[in-house]
């Protein structure tokens, strides 16, 4: 399947409004000749000599070529393990159809995207009927809020061998971060990521932050340029092909909160305070875009159209791969969801937004 010829949906240009010029016109300060770009021959042109199995290369192929996106080396993800990671009245409450996991996977192949996330059970509870639809990528570890007072930790729900067995393309974990944890989590996590790689299938892991000290009373640290970048290099050394990232909100954080190492050049030479810099930054230290960066779409809010386009801009001009994003889609009626990812996909589908 192409995307060649595939019509847009919306109007980029509109939709961004008065930040359309600056958004979409906008010189990075670090040059793209300098980054692995996504494209069509992303698989030969980077991942081919590294030594990932030929079934994960298989694995990874068949994602770039599902949905909308297909041909094109970008991605749009629907990810969907928020009834554990938020609950499930917190996230499907607001439209019920979505506790039945069929309706997860249904909005993922209608909305077009290259893949759908979610936990072992529900994308085992449909897997004979959908598997083979649209790739599955199990996601292996979450945060229980049933735990009170509440705490922050990734736990293993499940086995890489689950995942293989019900056809998934791929696994997906969490790795806190900065948090106490986070040292048994980078443990758990690569030992997963060795055997998926072992059986055929992709890794995708979300590099997130967690530590009270990341956030002060002038600005929230866990979507620091800085820190978020090392976080996505650490996930890049346990071998993540694709690393999920928040978008960069602010920079500075291992100067503000005093601790690890920086270099005054990340911020006088490498990076601004332009958001397509800042997430550039983030695709630099994802060994300069040979692992993929996808940003998270983040909460669903009063104008999730105009946000997730802008991301989707950010993230495409930063030189990233694409975006996976959940509550924004699923916390609508289904028609107004896949609006929402097919906007999405027309700003990697679209010739106008280049790579900054």
């Amino acid at each position: 399947m192409s995307a060649v010829g595939t019509s847009l949906t919306v109007d980029i240009e509109q939709i961004l409004g008065s930040e359309a010029k600056e958004l979409l016109e906008y010189s990075a300060k670090f040059p793209k000749e300098s980054l692995h770009l996504p494209g069509p021959d992303f698989i030969d042109r980077v991942w081919s000599i590294s030594d990932r199995p030929v079934n994960v290369l298989r694995n990874l192929q068949t994602i770039y070529n599902t949905g909308r996106l297909a041909g094109t080396g970008y991605l749009s993800i629907l990810p969907v393990d928020q009834g554990i990671e938020h609950s499930a009245g917190a996230s499907f409450a607001p439209n019920p159809i979505y506790f039945d996991p069929e309706n997860i996977v249904k909005l993922a192949i209608e909305g077009g995207c290259n893949a759908v996330t979610s936990t072992l059970g529900v994308l085992g509870s449909v897997a004979r009927k959908y598997a083979h639809k649209i790739p599955f990528v199990v996601k292996l570890n979450h945060n229980e809020l049933l735990t009170y007072p509440n705490k922050f930790d990734q736990i293993m729900f499940a086995e890489v061998e689950q995942a293989f067995d019900m056809g998934a393309v791929g696994v997906g974990a969490t790795i806190y971060f900065g948090s106490d944890e986070s040292a048994r989590q980078i443990i758990e996590v690569s030992q997963a990521f060795k055997l998926a790689h072992e059986l055929g299938m992709t890794t995708i892991l979300w590099c997130y932050l967690r530590n009270p000290s990341f956030k002060t009373s002038e600005k929230d640290y866990h979507v620091a340029a800085d820190i978020t970048a090392q976080a996505n290099h650490l996930g890049v050394t346990i071998e993540a092909d694709i690393i999920k990232q928040k978008l960069p909100e602010n920079n500075g954080g291992f100067t503000a909160l005093n601790f690890s190492k920086t270099h005054k050049k990340v911020y006088s030479e490498l990076t601004t305070e332009n958001p397509i810099d800042l997430t550039r930054y983030q695709v630099m230290n994802c060994y300069m875009g040979r692992a993929g960066l996808i940003n998270s779409g983040g909460a669903s809010g009063s104008n999730d159209l105009f946000d997730a386009v802008k991301t989707a801009v950010i993230n495409k001009r930063a030189g990233g791969m694409g975006l996976i994003s959940g509550r924004k889609a699923f916390q609508k009626e289904m028609t107004e969801g896949v609006k929402i990812l097919n906007a999405i996909q027309d700003v990697y589908l679209s010739q106008d937004v280049t790579i900054a």
